[in-house]
């Protein structure tokens, strides 16, 4: 018999459960905001987990990242210009590093130290075992930046950084001031320090990542002219045939959406940090499933000790949810 094709996308409501976030209120299993919009998306979902709501308090939630050793989340509220840690031991959140040069992105490379996008001094840091910061990156051809925004780490150790202007758009998230460069995706090289272009083919260039085989480069791009998730391969330390790997919108009402934090499982899927809340999308370019939140999610990264949880910065607040699969690379 021939295979079947799995069943069409069902229409669903974009609107999140009606529920207490405050957990002070028992959810039903399965959690109605977990939904599977194909078949293919049920191996990924736990039958008896619900979301949680870590925290709430921030003022725009973004760049999660995943400290192993310490079984910690940080994570940046760039209005608020600090970056916030919560503590898997004991659930505490504190503050993490304040001032924070308004951080947006966060990462830690393969040894372990964490890396961050400013949008305050327009860089990229590396923040050091004695405590000291060095700069990774804030010019391109004697050029200032615009405001780095996310970022990850190749097994080379060059670290790849995209560069919109949110920024500098305006007093609230870093400092108003005039673009230098046109909107691209960077590389530094982890021995020189030389900063490559690797693309300028797209209009806000957002949310990054690599596929399980660092073979696939993700870019999500928010710009008004496609708001468009798109992909490249990698080849070495270049990345070539760039095409659009998925356009977003919310399911069940067309509306239009678009892609911000990504990160990979080990199958390949991209999760995407989208309204209502996560969207989940085959290595195919299909969306199978969602996480539907209250609020909008701008970040996502898998943690926990077995990396098995997804945690999602979303507005004023920080959720998460163990899902049935795990995080493809280190944060």
């Amino acid at each position: 018999m021939a295979a079947q094709n799995p069943p069409p996308p069902q229409p669903v409501s974009p609107n999140a459960t009606p529920r207490d976030w405050s957990g002070q209120q028992p959810i039903q299993y399965p959690d109605p905001d977990i939904i599977a919009l194909d078949n293919r998306f049920r191996r990924y979902m736990v039958g008896n987990t619900s979301i949680k709501r870590l925290h709430t308090g921030t003022s725009w939630a973004e760049g999660t990242a995943w400290n192993g050793v310490g079984r910690y989340l940080v994570w940046s509220d760039i209005p608020n210009n600090v970056q916030l840690r919560w503590i898997e031991e004991d659930g505490r959140t504190t503050a993490f590093r304040n001032p924070s040069g308004y951080s947006n992105g966060n990462t830690f490379d393969f040894e372990g130290r964490q890396l961050s996008c400013e949008h305050g001094g327009r860089r990229v840091v590396r923040y050091e075992y004695n405590g000291t910061v060095t700069v990774i990156a804030d010019k391109f051809e004697g050029k200032r930046l615009n405001s780095p925004n996310d970022i990850v780490v190749h097994p080379d150790g060059g670290i790849w950084f995209t560069d919109p202007p949110y920024g500098i758009s305006g007093d609230y998230e870093g400092y108003r001031a005039a673009k230098e460069l046109k909107e691209a995706v960077y590389r530094v090289d982890p021995k020189t320090g030389h900063i490559t272009k690797i693309t300028d083919e797209v209009s806000a260039p957002n949310g990054i990542c690599f596929s399980p085989d660092y073979k696939k480069l993700y870019i999500a791009d928010t710009g008004d002219a496609g708001r468009d998730t798109k992909v490249w391969d990698v080849d070495g330390i270049t990345a070539r045939n760039g095409k659009r790997f998925i356009k977003l919108d919310v399911p069940g009402t067309g509306a239009p959406s678009a892609a911000d934090g990504i990160r990979c499982d080990v199958d390949g899927n991209v999760w995407a940090g989208a309204r209502p809340g996560v969207q989940v999308i085959t290595p195919g370019g299909e969306r199978i499933g969602m996480i539907r939140l209250p609020e909008n999610c701008a970040n996502i990264c898998f943690g926990g000790s077995r990396r098995n949880r997804l945690f999602m910065a979303a507005s004023q607040s920080l959720y998460a949810v163990h899902v049935q699969t795990t995080g493809a690379h280190i944060a």
